[in-house]
């Protein structure tokens, strides 16, 4: 028999109990002890989404996160749920939904159930789900009610395009002020998309913070929109990831007219496998010797910067100004050469970097151990050295 809890426990995990489908379900109502609640990967369907709506319900439920991805909701199942949320009893600010088999239709009963009751929930996880457009436009019903507080949207690999793009703009341009984290990435947004969410981004009243745009089919083109849009509203954005789409040279000296900017308050950049050479990073360089005080972590692994981009990122480095704490360089085609220019430059500065990332390049143990000595001495801060596939800690 389950007991009510007057004090509120903090994490419910179904999978830690060994039973049966049937033993699992019957655990279900638990969830209203919790604030969190992990059902993740747990068998979970329209009958436990029924369980789950009758705890949404009650005015006794301390629960605030929901976790139920890679389960197979389908929509039905989703409209279940949408019975809770609809709820004014219902306090949830965290619901988690990747991989569930929701489509454009789950959405729709989503976007009712929000705005019945928009005032709690914070974050809505739907990434790897076929919502396509369609989809983005029911959810961008919410987005644009002005009672919306959603704050952290993934909708990672969603088959959203650029036509999803233009009405995630229109609703932000409506009620900018409260998202701060976006996830598209994996959607064929191509670079039109991207010019669409520019749109958005260079409004004022955008306080967006994260942005996620990894393998979007993003070209220097779209780059050049990105940095415009930017330089234009540069004071929120905080981390922006790029990952895996085909940005060159060009597309990096776009990116860095942006950080040259002294109102830039980026922190990451991410343009791992982006076609980035020693000319991009010479272009980088220059950046941050320009405006050197707000990038923490830079992520340049898989593009073929070679010694000589090395070389020219440790000029950045060795600036006293320079706070980077994180970089990963992971098949870069660095070699002892530019190994040793590390090491020289950390010696110059040696107070911010922490973590250092050069697993897959053609490095002698020799040369690694000149950062490991490093890592090892009390002068210097540098905590974690990668390298081949292991951690040195």
């Amino acid at each position: 028999m389950l007991q009510m809890s007057e004090e509120p426990l903090d994490e419910f995990e179904l999978k830690k109990y060994n039973t049966s489908a049937l033993g699992r379900r019957r655990l279900i109502p638990a969830v209203i002890n919790y604030r969190k609640a992990l059902l993740r990967d747990c068998g979970v369907a329209d009958e436990g989404c029924a369980a789950l709506t009758s705890a949404l319900r009650s005015n006794l439920s301390h629960l605030r996160h929901l976790d139920l991805s890679l389960n197979e909701l389908e929509d039905s199942g989703v409209k279940h749920l949408c019975a809770g949320l609809e709820d004014p009893h219902c306090k949830l600010e965290e619901l988690w939904l990747s991989d569930c088999g929701v489509t454009d239709e789950g959405c729709a009963a989503l976007t009712s159930a929000l705005r019945s009751n928009t005032s709690h929930l914070r974050e809505l996880n739907l990434s790897l789900n076929k919502l396509g457009d369609s989809g983005v436009k029911h959810l961008c019903a919410v987005l644009e009610d002005h009672h919306c507080k959603l704050e952290k949207l993934w909708l990672s690999e969603c088959g959203v395009t650029n036509e999803g793009c233009s009405a995630l703009t229109s609703a932000l341009r409506s009620n900018p002020s409260h998202l701060r984290h976006m996830d598209l990435s994996l959607n064929k947004l191509g670079d039109s998309g991207v010019k669409h969410l520019c749109a958005g981004l260079e409004n004022p009243h955008c306080k967006l913070e994260t942005l996620w745009l990894r393998d979007c089919g993003v070209t220097d083109e779209g780059c050049a929109a990105l940095a415009s849009a930017l330089r234009s509203n540069p004071s929120h954005l905080r981390h922006l990831n790029l990952m895996e789409n085909k940005l060159g040279d060009v597309g990096m000296k776009h990116l860095c007219a942006v950080l040259e900017d002294p109102h830039c308050k980026l922190e990451k950049l991410w343009l791992r496998d982006c076609g980035v050479t020693d000319e991009g990073c010479a272009a980088l360089t220059s950046a941050l010797s320009s405006n050197p005080s707000h990038l923490r972590e830079l992520n340049l692994s898989l593009n073929k910067l070679g010694d000589s981009g090395v070389k020219r990122l440790c000029a950045g480095l060795e600036d006293p100004h320079c706070k980077l704490e994180k970089l990963w360089l992971m098949k870069c085609d660095v070699t002892d050469e530019g190994c040793a220019a590390l090491a020289s430059a950390l010696r110059s500065n040696p107070s911010h970097l922490r973590e250092l990332g050069l697993s897959l390049n053609k490095l002698r143990k020799s040369e690694v151990k000149l950062l490991s000595d490093l890592k090892d001495d009390p002068r210097y801060k540098l905590e974690r050295l990668y390298y081949c596939e292991y951690v040195i800690m």
